[in-house]
């Protein structure tokens, strides 16, 4: 995610300057008790890693590049807008199999944070049903108040072993609000939404991860990639455009029927409207161009595979066969999603940040609360690879906090961004500089073959990094690693 750029320069190299202006309440990773399941939540610290730790150094590394688990979860969504464009009926129909024993299941409701609520955004649950289900209940866990919470607590009445499977069934409706800067929102054009469905809060090999949703638009979530079909039915005579590359299957008089699917997301982010749309193949991905009416769409869609290519370049294929990017208007920004960018700001920064975010975020995971900078600081630093370095690396290089702190650690907003952002991109900078540039790209390529589709811990980047002392000791200097 990336939000309120400063000066951009004219030339390919640009300053990187990242500034919220939203005031955040920063999220605790903390584990949090409900009911018969308190016993089996846990805290957010992950466990050692050991596999597939053999391939994480310079050498031998996967080929071809990691699948996703064979027994990840299963997610089906069916949304419907209204006519007047502001609210979502939805159900989720999810198929787990954890890899240890539960007897809950835990979803994040993030449209119920403080900063959505008061745009008038919000998540209701309606229903939840399964033949394991005993009951339901919800945590404030940071939501706003007013709202059923920010956590969904689904308890099983069995403990369910690890590689055993449940299935369960949610019927929500969330409200779209004022057209800001969020992951939802709506005016009389275009309806968009992000994260608009309960999340699975599940870490593999961890647990689950509870921690507050933050009074802020930044992400604070852990979800494993799920293989994820999306049915959503808008208003006849409307574009949608979704992760996982959307196609109009039916028309029903005064609707449409569209349908996507996505073998590994994390996520998902539907925009629905009057769109002027242009697609284009970027090699073996598909991608989709949707704005408003005075966009140059050509030359953003031109502008788009540029950019894939470049980043392929430096990090391997590009990881998911469709992309789509819709422009939502001037309001400052951008948000990432499997095979999908909400693009709030159609500036060339902008754009390579979000879609670096499919290598890192989309493909390679991580708890965002925990570990921002593995996802933030990469994203930023392959924006430098693409647009050349910030003027003051050194200055970024000098800011006192460690870039591997948690997001509640932050006092401050531009703390947050000043060291994860812009100290974290500073810190890839210098390493790959220390230890060359070719050393550098290959341990750092391997790296994303072989987390692709888990979720990374900077213990995985040690590891990538161990044949590279030189680096290592840049990413400690920063208090990105321990030392």
């Amino acid at each position: 995610m990336i939000r309120n750029y400063g000066e951009v320069m004219p030339s390919r190299a640009r300053v990187l300057v990242v500034a919220l202006t939203a005031a955040v309440s920063l999220a605790a990773c903390t584990a949090s008790v409900v009911g018969d399941g308190a016993a089996l939540r846990t805290a957010a610290e992950p466990a050692p890693r050991t596999e597939p730790s053999p391939d994480q150094a310079g050498s031998g590394c996967p080929d071809p590049r990691a699948e996703p688990a064979a027994d990840r979860p299963r997610i089906d969504l069916e949304f419907t807008l209204s006519d007047d464009g502001r609210t979502v009926t939805g159900t989720e129909r999810v198929s787990f199999t954890p890899d240890r024993p539960v007897d809950e299941l835990v979803f994040r409701l993030t449209a119920n944070q403080p900063l959505s609520v008061t745009g008038g955004n919000g998540i209701e649950v309606g229903d939840v049903s399964g033949a394991d289900v005993r009951d339901f209940d919800f945590e404030s866990a940071g939501a706003a108040p007013g709202t059923q919470g920010g956590l969904l607590v689904v308890r099983l009445d069995r403990s369910l072993p690890a590689g055993g499977t449940t299935d369960v069934t949610i019927d929500f409706e969330l409200r779209l609000g004022e057209s800001t800067f969020d992951r939802f929102g709506a005016d009389d054009r275009l309806s968009w939404w992000g994260s608009g469905h309960p999340l699975l809060a599940w870490e593999p090999g961890v647990g689950w991860a509870d921690e507050p949703l933050g009074d802020s638009p930044g992400e604070t979530a852990a979800s494993p990639v799920a293989e994820t079909r999306v049915q959503v039915t808008a208003p006849a005579g409307r574009e949608v455009v979704m992760t996982g590359g959307a196609r109009r299957v039916a028309s029903a008089g005064a609707a449409d029927v569209w349908r996507s699917e996505e073998t590994a997301a994390r996520d998902v982010a539907v925009a629905v409207g009057s769109l002027d749309v242009a697609a284009a193949d970027a090699g073996d991905t598909r991608v989709t161009l949707a704005g408003r009416s005075g966009l140059d769409i050509e030359t953003l869609l031109s502008r788009t595979i540029e950019a894939i290519g470049e980043l392929e370049a430096f990090f391997g294929p590009f990881p998911y066969s469709t992309l789509s990017v819709v422009d939502l208007g001037a309001r400052g920004g951008g948000v990432e999603y499997p095979s999908m960018i909400l693009l709030a700001d159609p500036s060339d920064l902008v754009l390579v940040h979000e879609i670096a975010h499919m290598w890192f975020y989309g493909m390679v995971g991580d708890h965002q609360g925990r570990d921002p900078w593995l996802d933030e600081a990469f994203a930023t630093y392959a924006e430098a690879l693409v647009n050349g370095p910030p003027a003051d690396l050194d200055g970024r290089l000098g800011l006192p906090l460690p870039v591997g702190q948690p997001i509640d650690d932050f006092s401050t907003v531009d703390d947050y961004f000043d060291t994860v952002y812009g100290k974290g991109s500073a810190m890839l900078l210098a390493a790959r500089a220390v230890a060359g540039t070719d050393a550098f790209d290959a341990a750092l390529r391997c790296y994303v073959d072989a987390l692709a589709w888990q979720i990374a811990t900077p213990a995985d980047v040690a590891a990538a990094f161990a044949e590279l002392p030189a680096a290592l000791r840049v990413l400690q200097d920063a208090g990105a690693l321990p030392r």
